[in-house]
């Protein structure tokens, strides 16, 4: 059997291969930068331990769990601290702490009498028709109003894709909220009996999921990947060009200063849209995947700054703080990276990891590494209280960070649904089109490996259909 071709080395990509592997199925993994793992890079230097990319991941499915197991490390997972559990949101330009049961959210300054009292209205709002697609802005503005929407989605919105809410499509970016709505008629409601189908489908909420990471941060993750595919990971080779065989593929290679054509039985594409848009395919119908350069990915910085513990007013207990677009700071939010997990700081020292840019501010990213840095201290010195000089500063800037799943984005799914269809042994995987966190991306390897999988059972035999894998 000619081997799989799995073009793109980030966790879905990485996440796949393993799988096909362990079925006894060949696989190439062909990535074109210098090294694996995308967006996940932990960098540690005089005893700080510094993400370049996600910070933990949440354990929202058996899946993500399995993996772990099956690659061996659990003794090396570290689920964060439990006194780590408090989020913050920054009103008044303060932080204030995200009331944890319905007591706590009669008492909490977070919300104004007139908002608390606002969502007994809720259970009594009809839904929307099921083909309205709505942004997630007014979907809150609807069905819990305007405070709502700036003082809890604004900032959460921004925390999780760095995006904006009046663009981002609930349907496409929220879809598990859209269904509660369709099904309840009522967040409340759906929240409450939704609960019950998770647990039969032994599936978490993200909001209740456990965060976890490794001892030496989520490259643990990455690096055992690598180490379990060894020979059959690449790197520095760009793929050019794919096209359709009668019994299989071509991909065009550039391995060094030598262009190649290879022979494989099927492809996985786990790139960003705008890179499988650049890619020259092939085949017969044509495909005309150009479209895929409209997704908008803002530009995101991440400022990781070490403090030593006493320069810190804040007691940092808890996760972190989410800070809405009406507070006017320059940061999207926070991380208490040193409270969450282990060795991310030296004794007497703490570490907060910062964000910046998204579809709020694009052009922030563009500055300097320093002036982020700057801008970031500024912000932390209001917020929490920080004083002095940093003992320890990385940043990372994404010009291309987070697909927004923005109204209308459903075109671009049923564009990457129909590659599939009209170009058999075509496959796309990951953040493109299947969710943007790490869980995500982990869950869709795993699961785009399976619909592989089942592409070469029904191959060998021709009298199946493969219109049944293309889910």
């Amino acid at each position: 059997m000619k081997p799989i071709a799995i073009i793109g080395a980030g966790i879905t990509g990485l996440t796949a291969a393993f799988y096909l592997k362990q079925r006894g199925i060949p696989v190439r993994v062909l990535e074109g930068a210098n090294r694996v793992g995308g967006v996940i890079q932990s960098v540690r230097h005089d005893g700080y331990l510094a993400e370049s990319g996600p910070n933990s991941i949440l354990e929202t499915s058996p899946a993500i769990s399995n993996l772990v197991r099956e690659l061996g490390l659990e003794s090396r997972r570290v689920y964060s601290d439990a006194a780590a559990e408090k989020r913050y949101v920054v009103r008044g330009k303060k932080p204030v702490a995200v009331p944890d049961s319905p007591g706590g959210f009669l008492k909490s300054p977070l919300f104004s009498l007139p908002a608390k009292l606002r969502l007994l209205a809720e259970p009594f709002i009809p839904a929307a028709p099921a083909d309205v697609e709505e942004s997630i802005a007014q979907f809150v503005q609807r069905r819990l109003g305007q405070e709502f929407l700036d003082y809890a989605i604004n900032p959460m919105v921004a925390g999780v894709y760095a995006g904006n809410p009046e663009m981002l499509s609930v349907p496409q970016a929220f879809p598990k909220l859209h269904a509660l709505e369709q099904r309840y008629h009522s967040l409340i409601l759906g929240q409450i009996f939704g609960a019950r189908e998770r647990k039969r489908s032994g599936e978490v909420s993200k909001q209740s999921a456990k965060k976890f990471s490794f001892d030496d941060g989520l490259h643990v993750l990455i690096d055992t990947l690598n180490s379990c595919l060894g020979d059959d990971v690449q790197t520095s080779v760009p793929v050019g060009g794919l096209q359709r065989a009668d019994d299989g593929w071509l991909v065009d290679v550039q391995d060094g200063a030598e262009s190649n054509r290879e022979k494989y039985s099927a492809i996985l594409l786990a790139l960003p849209s705008h890179k499988i848009a650049a890619l020259n395919i092939t085949t017969s119908p044509a495909l005309d995947v150009s479209s895929l350069t409209e997704v908008y990915y803002p530009p995101v910085a991440s400022v990781v700054l070490g403090f030593r513990r006493v320069d810190v007013a804040h007691p940092l207990d808890g996760f972190g703080m989410l800070i809405p677009e009406k507070e006017g700071f320059d940061i999207l939010g926070a991380l208490f990276s040193s409270s969450l997990f282990p060795n991310r700081a030296p004794s007497g020292h703490v570490t907060i990891t910062c964000y910046i840019g998204g579809a709020r501010a694009p052009y922030l990213p563009l500055n300097t590494p320093d002036a982020l840095a700057k801008l970031a201290l500024a912000d932390l010195e209001t917020i929490l209280g920080v004083r002095g000089q940093p003992t320890f500063c990385h940043v990372s800037v994404y010009r291309k960070a987070i697909p927004q799943y923005n109204l209308g984005f459903g075109k671009y799914r049923a564009l990457m649904s129909g590659m599939e269809l009209s170009a058999p042994g075509l496959f796309v995987a990951g953040h493109a089109r299947d969710g943007i966190s790490l869980g995500d991306s982990i869950v869709s390897g795993h699961n785009v490996a399976r619909r592989i999988q089942t592409f070469l059972t029904l191959n060998r035999h021709p009298q199946n259909t493969i219109e049944s894998i293309c889910v």
